[in-house]
C-alpha cells in the first residue's frame, strides 16, 4: 500500500522536504508536518505496517534509517546519528527495534 493511500501527498512532500538537509531530522516535527499528529490509532498502525518493509512486525534500525524513503522515494536516508536518536526515542523496551505499540506511542508524543 502506498503511503499516499493513508496520508495526503502534499503533506508528505512538505514534511520530507523540510528535512532534506543532513542531520536536520526531528521526528516530532516530521510526524506533525506529515499529518500523523492526532490521527486515529488505526491510521498510525497502517503507516507502521508500510514502514515495516520486511513484515517482521518491527521497524529495525536498517528500516528506520530509510523512514523518509518509506513516505516517498524522494526522501533521503537518515544519518547514523539521526537513526540512533529516533531508535532511542521509540524503543521503549530496549530490544533494539520499534514495535507497532511503540510506534503509536512515539507518534502520540508529538
Amino acid at each position: 500500500m502506498p503511503m499516499t493511500d493513508v496520508l495526503a501527498a502534499a503533506d508528505i512532500s512538505k514534511a520530507v522536504g523540510a528535512f532534506a538537509a543532513a542531520d536536520s531530522f526531528n521526528y516530532k516535527k516530521f510526524f506533525e508536518l506529515v499529518g500523523l499528529k492526532g490521527k486515529a490509532k488505526d491510521i498510525v498502525e497502517k503507516v507502521f505496517h508500510i514502514l515495516d518493509q520486511d513484515r517482521s512486525g518491527f521497524i529495525e534500525e536498517d528500516e528506520l534509517c530509510l523512514i523518509l524513503k518509506g513516505f516517498t522515494t524522494e526522501g533521503r536516508a537518515l544519518s547514523a546519528k539521526e537513526t540512533k536518536a529516533l531508535l532511542a526515542a521509540g524503543d521503549k523496551d530496549g530490544d533494539g527495534k520499534i514495535g507497532v505499540d511503540e510506534f503509536v506511542k512515539l507518534v502520540a508524543e508529538c
